[in-house]
């Protein structure tokens, strides 16, 4: 939890910042990325001392992907690596809330091979959440560089 916590403030923190320094979308969804920012690592820490706090992390999951859907389908730059970039991000972000979903609320069962936190198929998901993420963040980045 604590790994998960800080990696969330660095994550969700550089997808705010980019989100708000290259796009020209409302406020809100800027609003919506910080909340998430704030609200995610807060929650994961709460969760530490009592468990039940993971069923808050809706509340965070759901603002950052709503605002990254908004942005994927709205507010998307006109650059082709950009855009990507922002897609990609989003659609990592919403398989890490999947996984979530599935692995920590078990909405629908976990197949016993997945149900290890640290077995090869869990990893390997968690991996390709991630890998959409950075790679997303490294190409809407390219905003940066190149206005």
């Amino acid at each position: 939890m604590r790994r998960l916590a800080l990696t969330s403030v660095v994550a969700l923190g550089i997808i705010w910042a980019l989100a708000v320094a290259t796009l020209d979308a409302p406020a809100v969804i800027g609003a919506g990325l910080a909340a998430g920012w704030l609200l995610m690592p807060s929650i994961l820490v709460a969760s530490l001392a009592d468990p039940r706090w993971r069923y808050a992390l809706v509340v965070p999951a759901s603002l950052v992907g709503l605002s990254l859907l908004s942005i994927s389908v709205a507010w998307r730059p006109a650059p082709p690596l950009a855009a990507a970039g922002w897609v990609m991000i989003t659609g990592g972000v919403l398989l890490g809330g999947l996984l979530g979903l599935w692995f920590w609320y078990r909405l629908v069962p976990v197949p016993k091979p997945l149900d290890d936190p640290f077995s090869a198929g869990r990893v390997g998901l968690i991996r390709a959440h991630v890998t959409l993420i950075v790679i997303g963040l490294l190409l809407a980045g390219t905003r940066v560089l190149a206005p």
